[in-house]
């Protein structure tokens, strides 16, 4: 879902299609007005008490913020894919997931006061007012990867369905955050926009993806996984929609591990039980087919368990160091995670994998990123958390991702206040697509 290299962008979704088919411009800010400490883990003045845990989690959001204004262009609001941990990174290939996480920060942002109202107003509008005049896009689509300056796609990347609902998600946040005409207006001018029924294919489930060279993607989003959101925005649309049948079209196998019984995709990592989360509401409510949040506290405790069965390979998994999904490497991006095993697991963590499960198994999370930011300080720089890292080797990631901060943001937030789940849900498509579906 992410650019991996500098050069060459790669799709974290073709990485798992072909797993399941075979199986700053603007003035940094002034950091004593946000109240953050850069470059290193917090530390309390001997005799005081630590933390708690949502001072804990606000200094996560802090720096995470720092992120979303920094590694932005101030001119059209895109985010950059990645940069580097330590910041002062010059790349300008922007995702437009990390887009739509970085417009759901803001609003997080705004409501804590990270920053002025009027700077933070500011930048969601040049970023609406980019993306619905200037980005490459089809049918309402957006290409995955974009340059942050020019809006124009990047190398050959697609046009990218799941993307582009992440990035709706969080335009649809702003829309209800704030209270400022214009970016009402835009943010409904950019879902109006999107083509839904386009995205099928004639199919009764959405393609991955279409480009100009070869047309549609064939793998299609056919099987539980974070295609949630997609398929609910476009059910609720008002404009373009498609059936609520849709929603039945799409297969939920169950995996059964170590007692642990759950809706899954046995060929993607654990960020699928934890995106469409990030924006719709799921607690307290169930369909024809399960609770999706209680699934989800089903997989990441199975996750944990997984993890610690590795113990005797490596020696670093613990009760409180665990968490693999889909995440760069020593050697690469790569997609690995499980139960059941997937990739070259080699002792690495990925911070966002328990950063992103925080409202699901809130206890677990956070005491393994007090760990990480506590034991392993090369772990912690100027934007939280590197990507991943390995404590049997020493290995540290020089880089940051977008969306890997983002799903920790945005669910850190949850955590603590239900902000972005109740923002979001005031869009009265989300409701009333969840209602047609039979949710209750």
């Amino acid at each position: 879902m992410t650019c991996r290299t500098p050069t060459t962008p790669l799709n974290r979704r073709e990485l798992l299609a072909r797993l399941s088919k075979a199986i700053l411009a603007y003035p940094l800010l002034n950091l004593t007005m946000i109240g953050m400490s850069c470059g290193g883990p917090h530390t309390s003045n001997p005799g005081q008490p630590p933390l708690t845990d949502d001072q804990f989690l606000d200094e996560i959001q802090r720096a995470i913020f720092l992120f979303f204004w920094e590694q932005a262009s101030s001119t059209t609001g895109q985010v950059k894919d990645r940069a580097f941990a330590a910041g002062n990174d010059t790349r300008t290939v922007s995702s437009i997931a990390a887009t739509g996480f970085g417009l759901g920060a803001l609003c997080i942002a705004d409501q804590r006061g990270y920053m002025t109202s009027a700077n933070i107003v500011a930048r969601v509008e040049a970023t609406l007012t980019f993306l619905l005049n200037q980005v490459a896009s089809q049918n309402g689509f957006f290409y995955h990867f974009v340059d942050m300056n020019t809006g124009q796609r990047v190398s050959k990347s697609e046009v990218s369905s799941i993307d582009t609902a992440i990035l709706m998600c969080g335009i649809l946040t702003c829309r209800q955050h704030f209270q400022d005409q214009q970016i009402v207006d835009l943010a409904t001018q950019l879902y109006q926009r999107v083509n839904w029924p386009w995205m099928l294919n004639g199919g009764t489930t959405f393609s991955m993806g279409w480009t100009p060279e070869n047309g549609f993607i064939t793998t299609r989003w056919d099987t539980y996984s974070e295609l949630m959101m997609l398929y609910l925005l476009a059910i609720g649309a008002t404009v373009n929609p498609i059936p609520a049948g849709a929603w039945q079209a799409f297969a939920r196998p169950t995996l059964t591990y170590q007692g642990f019984t759950y809706i899954t995709n046995l060929s993607a990592p654990l960020f699928i039980h934890q995106y469409s989360h990030a924006w719709f509401d799921f607690r307290n409510q169930q369909d024809a087919y399960a609770n999706y949040f209680n699934n989800s506290i089903t997989a990441t405790q199975a996750h944990k368990s997984f993890c610690l069965s590795l113990v005797s390979e490596f020696s670093d998994y613990s009760n409180n160091l665990w968490g693999i999904t889909a995440s760069d490497s020593a050697k690469g991006y790569v997609v690995w995670g499980g139960p059941p095993t997937m990739g070259p697991i080699d002792g690495s963590i990925v911070p966002c994998a328990a950063g992103g499960s925080i409202p699901f198994v809130s206890a677990d999370c956070i005491a393994v990123l007090r760990n990480i930011q506590g034991a392993f300080p090369k772990a912690w720089q100027r934007y939280s958390f590197v990507d991943a890292f390995n404590p049997l080797t020493g290995w540290y990631d020089t880089d940051v991702l977008g969306i890997d901060l983002g799903i920790t943001m945005l669910m850190a937030e949850n955590q603590r206040t239900g902000f972005v789940w109740n923002t979001f849900m005031k869009n009265p498509e989300a409701v009333a697509a969840m209602a047609a579906v039979g949710f209750h």
